[in-house]
């Protein structure tokens, strides 16, 4: 994880090839985690058709 504002629910997250991709505080709530921190490892869901995040977990733990 890169970015994250608490207050907002939203941030940026930095792919392994480089790519700077922004959740939407939806996708915070669909994760189910209460906060994060810069530099956390994540696994990330994207929507098929948009490429948006819709869900985060930490490391190796995915969403259901």
């Amino acid at each position: 994880m890169f970015r994250y504002d608490a207050q907002a629910a939203t941030g940026l997250v930095i792919t392994d090839q480089g790519l700077v991709l922004p959740f939407g505080e939806s996708a915070m709530t669909a994760s189910g985690l209460r906060h994060l921190r810069p530099g956390q490892r994540l696994t990330v869901r994207l929507d098929e058709e948009s490429g948006a995040i819709v869900a985060l977990a930490l490391g190796t733990i995915v969403p259901s």
